[in-house]
Formats: C-alpha cells, structure tokens, sequence
C-alpha cells in the first residue's frame, strides 16, 4: 500500500475507526465516515464537544481504519497528526466532504447552519504511514 493507492480507497469507502489517545494513555475508538480533500488528507466531520476532538486536541496522533461497505475485504490503515478545522474557517472543508460522501446538498443554507448549530469542525489526517504493506 502506498499514500496514492490509500487516496483511491478512500475516495471510494468512507467507513472506518478512528483511533485517538486519552489523556490517560488509553485508546478509544470512534466509528467515522471518512473522505478525501483536495490535498490528499483523510477528512472527518465531528464535534467541537466530541471526545474524539479533545484526546486530538491533547495529543494530535490519529490511526483509521478505512474498510468496505461489507466490513470483510480490502482495508487500509492511516496514521499521521490529525489538524483541527474549527468553524468558521471549516465550513468550505466540511462542504467538500459531504459533496464527496454524498453529493450534492439539497439545501446548501440548511447545511450550513446545521453545521453551525451542531458546532461541527473539520479533522484532516495526513496519510504519513499507509498499510498495509502486506498480508499475512
């Protein structure tokens, strides 16, 4: 698996795990739907309240776990720093994904103040390792 091949999978599978750290050392694991941006980083939409978005805050290290629609099957693995987009800065990102998971929004203007009120933000993960590299 290289960092292209992972951008063509997600461009095409959306769900996945996302691994973050707390502030104890432990893990947690939230299910995500994940895209793509224009610049080739993995993207998630979550909140600002969400405990994803605090153990990211803490300590920025993230890992997905990006699978098919039927769960068994072809998978890749991200991890790199995930960067936090707030509002309002986040709103063209978030736009994007949804376009890219979706298409297009039937109401634009609705779209967008549902972001506002549920106070969503943008996570981006490079795709710094990539995997895997083979299987067992």
């Amino acid at each position: 698996m290289n960092p292209d091949r992972a951008r063509k999978f997600l461009a095409n599978h959306h769900r996945a795990v996302l691994v973050t750290h707390r502030s104890d050392g432990r893990l947690q694991a939230s299910p995500v739907l994940v895209g793509v941006d224009g610049e080739g980083w993995a993207t998630i939409s979550s909140r600002e309240t969400a405990f994803k978005v605090q153990n990211l805050r803490h300590d920025p290290r993230a890992m997905l776990c990006v699978f098919t629609d039927s769960f068994f099957g072809d998978w890749v693995q991200i991890e790199g720093a995930a960067r936090i987009t707030s509002l309002p800065a986040a709103m063209d990102g978030l736009m994007q994904l949804y376009r890219s998971i979706a298409g297009e929004h039937p109401d634009w203007d609705d779209f967008r103040r549902a972001m506002r009120d549920e106070k969503r933000l943008l996570i981006r993960v490079p795709l710094d390792i990539v995997g895997p590299t083979h299987h067992g």
